[in-house]
């Protein structure tokens, strides 16, 4: 099977803040074999960066055998290096099954796409009275609020105060154990999901504990776990710690793993929610098919893009439709 790749930069609409830092645009790598396309996202914070993705991809352009539809196999040959590039092969050999078999990828997993949750939009870190007017105005009837940078109460009250969304919170690890205990409390009386992220993604025990002290102040707001996690083994460590986990293909390796994660939650009944990074609407569309699995969704990447090169998944308000052609089922725009 033949691989080829290229760079894909998106530009974003608004600078995207979180506690990780800012960004304006994304450089990540469109993968194809043969007609299946995959995206790999080249997120610094995991160590990934545009040009090794494409050396990875290099490495191994003569590994992947002529059939493809043993993705198993063809995933187990590839060797240790970016998870980012192992992703987007998996993705576009998913497409290409799809493909090759006329079915959009959700039928051939035997999924009812009318189950898929509703989306969130991401409202990510600025001064409250604009996250609050970006509340207001976005049109979406479910907000993940960015926090764990500056006086996130502030951030949260505001944004509250606009809209009557449900909220979910994200500190993308910006708290420390005492700051999340000081903050989460008073985050629960104004109508919250869940909270994600809230510590270092390291430290899965003080997890444990702050779940723990919360639970003994009868605080009942849930706790997520997302830099914690990347495979069903790291799921199955944070039994106990957490009351949910975020599954995310770029983190998972792909569709297989991300999979293995999600039957793990359930058997250790745990919410999930199925996230993305800045990514276009190929490799969001490829998580998309997986949505009807899980309990919550945040896969509006695409929202964000002034160039997002594929139209896969569409969005009216919160609600979100899969495509219904073979494989992912995108179409180039």
């Amino acid at each position: 099977m033949h691989l080829s790749y290229k760079p894909l930069t998106l530009d974003l609409i608004i600078p995207f803040r979180i506690a990780h830092g800012v960004s304006t645009q994304r450089h990540n790598v469109l993968v194809q074999i043969e007609d299946g396309i995959g995206e790999a996202a080249a997120v610094p914070h995991y160590q990934e960066s545009q040009n090794g993705i494409m050396e990875y991809l290099a490495g191994v352009s003569d590994q992947l055998g002529d059939d493809p539809l043993l993705i198993e196999d063809i995933l187990q040959r590839l060797p240790a290096g970016s998870l980012a590039a192992r992703c987007a092969i998996d993705i576009a050999l998913h497409d290409l099954l799809g493909k090759r078999a006329g079915m959009p990828l959700y039928r051939l997993l035997g999924l009812n796409p009318a189950s898929c949750p509703p989306t969130s939009y991401t409202i990510s870190i600025d001064e409250p009275h604009i996250m609050a007017q970006r509340a207001r105005e976005c049109g979406f009837d479910y907000l993940k609020i960015k926090l764990g940078s500056g006086d996130d109460l502030a951030m949260l009250r505001a944004v509250r105060s606009a809209t009557s969304a449900r909220l979910r919170v994200d500190a993308n690890a910006g708290w420390t154990r005492q700051q999340a205990m000081d903050l989460i409390p008073k985050m629960e009386e104004l109508d919250l999901e869940f909270v994600e992220q809230p510590l270092d993604g390291r430290d899965v025990e003080g997890l444990r504990w702050l779940r723990s002290q919360l639970q003994s102040q009868k605080v009942k707001l849930p706790l997520f776990a997302d830099e914690s996690v990347r495979t069903a083994r790291d799921v199955a460590n944070l039994q106990g710690a957490v009351d949910g986990v975020v599954i995310k293909l770029m983190k998972a390796c792909g569709i297989r793993e991300a999979l293995r994660a999600i039957h793990t939650a359930r058997s250790l009944d745990m919410q999930i929610m199925l996230s993305c990074m800045v990514e276009s609407s190929i490799s969001v569309t490829a998580a998309a098919h997986l949505a009807p699995l899980v309990d919550y969704i945040d896969l509006d990447s695409p929202l964000m893009l002034r160039n997002d090169p594929y139209q896969g998944i569409t969005y009216h308000g919160s609600r979100v439709s899969l495509p219904e052609a073979p494989g992912l089922g995108l179409t180039l725009r």
